[in-house]
C-alpha cells in the first residue's frame, strides 16, 4: 500500500506540473499525424491519429548488458539511468526499423523505473537525458505522448528502466 501510495502521489504531482505546463501552440504535422506539442517540455500534450493508419504496440523494453563481465543482472551490467534509457531506446529504434519505421513514428510511451538501490531515487534527470537525444532533436523533432511511473521493481533486478511504446504506420505508407 505505501508504494502505492507513494507512486500514485508522485504521478498526481507529475501530471499537475504537465497538466500547468500545457499550451496552445500550434500543432506539429507530420503525413496525416497531428501532434499538439508542449512548450516547455519535451512530450507532446496529445496526438490525433487518422482513421485507416495501423497501430503497433511494442513490448517493454529494457536494456541490453554493456558489461558481460559484470554480475549477470546487475547494475552494472546494464549502466546508470542515462545509459539504460539510451539503451532501451535503441532497442526500440532497432525493432521499428526492422518494421520499416523510425522514432518519429511513436506516438505513445510509457515509462517505468525503479528508484536506486542506493540513492533510494528516481533519476528522472537521468531519464530524460537518454529520452532526448532521440526525442525533440533537430533530426527527430517528433514528441509522442508519454506517462512516467515509479514502480517498485522490473522483472530484471539489474534494470533501472523499462520502455513500451505505440507507433502508428499512416495509411499512405
Amino acid at each position: 500500500m505505501r508504494v502505492f501510495k507513494a507512486v500514485w502521489g508522485w504521478a498526481l504531482c507529475t501530471t499537475s506540473v504537465l497538466a500547468a505546463s500545457v499550451s496552445f501552440a500550434p500543432a506539429y504535422a507530420q503525413s496525416d499525424l497531428v501532434r499538439h506539442n508542449e512548450a516547455t517540455f519535451p512530450i507532446a500534450s496529445a496526438i490525433e491519429v487518422p482513421s485507416g493508419s495501423s497501430t503497433i504496440y511494442l513490448s517493454g523494453m529494457g536494456a541490453p548488458v554493456i558489461d558481460p563481465k559484470a554480475p549477470q543482472k546487475s547494475l552494472a551490467a546494464y549502466g546508470d539511468m542515462a545509459t539504460q534509457t539510451e539503451g532501451a531506446l535503441k532497442r526500440i529504434e532497432d525493432t521499428l526499423a526492422g518494421m520499416g519505421l523510425t522514432m518519429g513514428d511513436v506516438v505513445q510511451m510509457h515509462v517505468f523505473m525503479v528508484a536506486d538501490t542506493q540513492t533510494k531515487k528516481l533519476d528522472f534527470e537521468g531519464m530524460m537525458k537518454g529520452y532526448t537525444k532521440f526525442f525533440g532533436t533537430k533530426s527527430q523533432p517528433n514528441l509522442p505522448v508519454r506517462s512516467a511511473f515509479g514502480v517498485a521493481q522490473l522483472a530484471n533486478p539489474g534494470w533501472l528502466v523499462e520502455i513500451e511504446v505505440v507507433a502508428v504506420r499512416p495509411s499512405h505508407h
